[in-house]
């Protein structure tokens, strides 16, 4: 199952090497291949409207399918908007950085999207990665053009096991409604010892930091505190504590007379009793598969 580390901060490891402008272009290092600090784009929330829809997001006053690189650019803006409003965080993706990601364990790697073919090979080379857990919606990834279908064949050719489970971004119910499902398919990767679990979401700060800390709260022996404050110690990001307690919730207390979950206090499941890990640990088991 391997050691959750140490809590110190590591930064995001890039397989893109950003542009850099000003002065500090100067100050390039080529030996470092993979490790690369993050840039701070600036938004401009006053020209960019966005909203929820159940289609993903929608845009008013730009248009997220032109081409070029004021199109990359919009989508972040209009994408990382969207996140620090329904995240109530200070959180950005930058997507013209490529693939970061963070190892969280000795088997779990949790990180943004795969953009290319090649991020495959990284993972593999790089990272002995040999299962991909994907949680985006189709829509999602339509969204950043990205080519699935050149990476999971990617993925075949190099032995990497590439697994989905959807959930949408920035609505907890939906990621509570995964969660069981998600932790199913990265205990029985994890569990086969073959390799690293990459999970990611689009930036991998939502959706994917939460089924890595729902698995460490549930099979890890830790508390939903402890496995919080270890992920988001070595990678700074906002995923939903209420949706991880109400999958919680939902797997140890399934008798007709329970009490509602939305009744409950606020820090009701963020601890389970030996009893009720050991049932939903069963429970999540037998979703393999399903």
């Amino acid at each position: 199952m391997g050691a959750v580390g140490n809590g110190f901060l590591q930064a995001p490891i890039f397989t893109h090497k950003p542009e850099i402008y000003g002065p500090s272009s100067n100050n390039r290092n080529p030996s470092n291949k993979s490790l690369w600090t993050r840039i701070t784009v600036s938004s401009k929330p006053s020209k960019i409207s966005c909203k929820l829809s159940e289609s993903g997001v929608e845009v008013e006053g730009k248009n997220p399918t032109s081409k070029g690189v004021s199109s990359s650019r919009s989508r972040m803006e209009e994408y990382n908007i969207t996140m620090n409003r329904m995240m109530r965080n200070p959180y950005e993706y930058h997507h013209d950085l490529g693939m970061n990601y963070t190892l969280i364990t000795d088997h779990l790697i949790v990180g943004s999207q795969p953009q290319k073919p090649e991020d495959m090979d990284h993972l593999k080379e790089e990272e002995k990665v040999a299962y991909i857990l994907n949680l985006q919606q189709d829509s999602d990834i339509e969204y950043w053009g990205i080519d699935l279908e050149s990476m999971v064949e990617r993925c075949q050719e190099l032995g990497i096991r590439h697994m989905r489970r959807p959930a949408r971004d920035f609505d907890p119910d939906s990621l509570r409604s995964m969660l069981p499902k998600a932790v199913s398919s990265l205990e029985w990767a994890i569990s086969e010892g073959k390799g690293k679990v990459y999970v990611h979401c689009t930036a991998g700060l939502g959706r994917a930091p939460a089924v890595a800390i729902a698995y460490m709260f549930w099979f890890c022996g830790m508390d939903l505190n402890m496995a919080y404050k270890t992920l988001t110690s070595k990678r700074p990001c906002g995923p939903n504590k209420r949706a991880i307690r109400g999958a919680t919730y939902d797997l140890a207390k399934n008798d007709p007379w329970k009490e509602p979950f939305e009744s409950l206090s606020e820090h009701a499941f963020e601890g389970i009793s030996d009893w009720e890990r050991k049932l939903i640990q069963d429970r999540v088991r037998s979703l393999r598969g399903s």
